[in-house]
């Protein structure tokens, strides 16, 4: 299933504005892109195969860590990978979906959190 860069942004868009405002207040230097795929360097770098194996990174300073020195830096990054989730799924709300839970997974390693941590709450929550 494929949808145009317009509408994968849109519910790029749509999935962070669905966060708790608690959290969206927080959110401060970060930049959220959309790419088609993972490079194939940063593939090695997360020690990832194939460039369907990743469908989002976060790459910056978690938020609880930043202390007095966090100034004048560039901006913390989450990238969404296009292709790999729209090959996941059949149609337009599984990709929805699934650009939804790779987000808030995201923004969690944005917020701290680690890969245990975060499936632990992912499986909570189904």
């Amino acid at each position: 299933m494929r949808i145009t860069e317009k509408e994968f942004e849109e519910l790029v868009t749509e999935a962070l504005s669905t966060l708790p405002e608690k959290f969206r207040e927080k959110m401060e230097n970060i930049a959220v892109v959309v790419e088609d795929y993972p490079s194939r360097k940063l593939l090695a770098e997360v020690k990832i195969s194939s460039p369907y194996g990743l469908l989002g990174l976060y790459r910056g300073i978690p938020y609880p860590r930043r202390g007095i020195w966090y100034a004048n830096v560039l901006p913390d990054k989450i990238i969404i990978f296009k292709r790999p989730i729209e090959v996941r799924c059949g149609n337009r709300e599984e990709i929805k979906e699934i650009v939804r839970r790779v987000v808030i997974h995201e923004i969690g390693h944005y917020f701290g959190l680690g890969e245990g941590e975060l499936r632990k709450i992912e499986k909570e929550r189904d």
